[in-house]
């Protein structure tokens, strides 16, 4: 009979697993001094009363380890002709290298132009550029004009140093400077001494009767 280490219950001779606990069993073996049947995990024989622990130990120690044959590894033909032949180097594909971005032109600030259109003759005369003081008027030895309206009709009421417009960063002035005939915006007078400041569309008349007249204007 084969008893439950587990629960010590006794099962039938052959069974492998306990009938109350399901626990593997011991299986039997022979008594190695009077061939009683014994369990495997028995340490004294129940019939004859030796020990069988150091029997088993010496028939378990008399066991040859298995010894398990070398393996020589075999290199198939193809893969020995393949090992044989010559390498050809293979050449890099060209690296496409993108072109540099073409060089863009320094951004110019575009300059602000201001002039002056008459308005009998549809005339524009351009103020020129780089001048602080533009002086308007006829030829003359003392302050020759920037701007010559001498070739205007009625010209004979313009003085010869008649006005000036003064330029200071993107705002345009003009002031009377002593003329007998004066200056007028959008048909008032400029007293001598007083500026304005000139915006697109201005009416300027030098001299009076708005005959030489002309329109301020800016692009």
């Amino acid at each position: 009979m084969l008893v439950c280490p587990n629960c010590n219950h006794t099962n039938p001779e052959g069974a492998s697993q306990c009938e109350a606990c399901f626990t593997p069993l011991p299986q039997l073996i022979p008594c190695p001094h009077c061939a009683a049947p014994v369990q495997n995990d028995a340490t004294f024989c129940g019939s004859c009363g030796n020990s069988i622990t150091p029997v088993a130990a010496i028939a378990e120690a008399k066991v040859e380890p298995k010894v398990e044959p070398k393996v020589e590894s075999k290199v198939e033909p193809e893969a020995k002709l393949v090992s044989a032949m010559p390498v050809t180097p293979i050449a890099a594909a060209p690296v496409a290298v993108n072109p540099l971005p073409p060089i863009q032109a320094a951004t110019q600030l575009q300059v602000q132009k201001a002039g002056l259109l008459h308005i009998g003759s549809q005339t524009f005369l351009e103020l020129p550029q780089g001048l602080a003081v533009i002086h308007i008027g006829k030829p003359n030895e003392q302050i020759p004009p920037d701007l010559d309206v001498s070739g205007f009709p009625h010209s004979d009421i313009v003085s010869r140093i008649h006005a000036d417009v003064r330029v200071e960063g993107d705002a345009y002035y003009i002031e009377d400077v002593g003329s007998a005939n004066g200056t007028y915006i959008n048909h008032a007078p400029l007293m001598k001494g007083n500026r304005h400041r000139l915006r697109a569309g201005d009416r300027i008349s030098l001299g009076k009767g708005d005959v030489m007249t002309f329109l301020f204007q800016l692009s």
